[in-house]
């Protein structure tokens, strides 16, 4: 059974957990998340899925495979996207290696250009506190990271906003 909510991107106001963003197949336990770079116009594009600085917490179970698609909706600036792990501050460039094997899209450093897509397909293993970080130098030191949360407790994935500390 896959679980997914209806909802437009193009739509989409800032600040507001669009859950059609993830969906989940239960009988293949496989979470399926749309991160979109440049969303809206928050924070001049530098954003993902219209959130910026950790605003945004995907949660999923350890071990469960994840497709990510990724799409740079912003008509000016490359953008990528990597996951590293949760840690202040953050680089101000694309890490070596990706905290999870093959968790990164195309053209890490550089940024695929506007308007481009990719696919991640990883297993969303070990467990612990990461970050989907856009490699392109500067955009993560200026807030474009939302957070990933690999949980041993979690039975289902959840999109939530994240309250500010």
């Amino acid at each position: 059974m896959v679980l997914a909510v209806s909802g437009s991107l193009e739509a989409q106001t800032p600040g507001v957990v669009d859950q059609s963003w993830l969906s989940w197949d239960s009988a293949t336990k496989t979470v399926h998340f749309k991160l979109t770079a440049g969303l809206t116009g928050l924070n001049g594009a530098l954003n993902f899925n219209g959130f910026r600085d950790g605003g945004l917490t995907l949660i999923v179970p350890a071990g469960s495979p994840m497709v990510v698609e990724f799409e740079n909706h912003d008509g000016m600036l490359p953008h990528s996207a990597q996951v590293i792990l949760n840690m202040t501050p953050v680089p101000g460039a694309a890490m070596d290696q990706a905290a999870i094997a093959r968790a990164y899209t195309d053209k890490v450093g550089e940024g695929l250009p506007p308007q481009s897509k990719d696919r991640m397909r990883f297993t969303a293993t070990p467990a612990g506190e990461y970050l989907f970080f856009c490699g392109v130098p500067g955009h993560g030191l200026a807030g474009m990271w939302i957070r990933l949360s690999v949980s041993d407790t979690a039975k289902a994935p959840a999109l939530l906003a994240t309250p500010k500390s």
